[in-house]
């Protein structure tokens, strides 16, 4: 039996260049790079008008954003505790820590049970990137809200709950038959308005 000397094919050869690139990347080149899709992935927040495609990017879910939001309202918002105690902060810290993954993990499920295509790692990506205007209230009322009476404080609230809902509710409706849209949409309004809420009156 005779064996040709043929070159491996190029595809191969492109994958283990593909490859000792990856390997050969600096952290700070990786950080940067996760740094500008986190940003680019904001935008779909930012502007809801661009997610005409439902969404795509997103659907490239990572959980890097996610996880920032999700620490930066926990943060935010055990720093703006009224208890001065540690176990206090940290409790509010837990509360708001637990609250976004079980609430995304039950949107989630509640969205594959109306017979919704998603996985859960992208249901997540979404709602966490979702967070970010309800970080941006937390902050405000953090740094600002003593000097504010409790109506005023209640504009960013409400301001920042229907940014965050409405980024969201044109993703998750796409997700399910047009028949079940509000089944699917509902448990997304009850988990951004109850994080609005929870960091207004802790």
């Amino acid at each position: 039996m005779e064996y040709s000397n043929q070159r491996p094919p190029q595809n191969y050869s492109q994958m283990d260049d593909q490859k000792t690139l990856d390997l050969e990347e600096s952290v700070s080149e990786t950080i940067m790079r996760d740094l500008r899709m986190i940003a680019f992935k904001l935008k779909y927040v930012l502007i809801p008008k661009e997610q005409e495609d439902n969404g795509k990017e997103l659907r490239n879910w990572d959980l890097w954003g996610p996880l920032i939001f999700c620490l930066v309202l926990a943060m935010t918002l055990s720093f703006k505790a009224e208890s001065t105690t540690t176990s206090t902060k940290s409790d509010v810290f837990a509360i708001i820590f637990v609250l976004i993954w079980v609430g995304a993990f039950i949107v989630t499920l509640n969205a594959q049970l109306l017979g919704g295509k998603v996985s859960f790692f992208q249901s997540v990506c979404l709602l966490g990137y979702c967070v970010f205007p309800i970080n941006i209230e937390a902050i405000i009322i953090a740094f600002f809200g003593s000097y504010l009476p409790f109506v005023v404080k209640l504009i960013p609230v409400l301001l920042c709950f229907a940014w965050s809902a409405y980024s969201s509710v044109g993703f998750m409706a796409s997700l399910v038959p047009p028949h079940k849209k509000k089944l699917a949409v509902y448990p997304v309004f009850l988990f951004y308005l109850f994080l609005s809420w929870f960091s207004l009156i802790v």
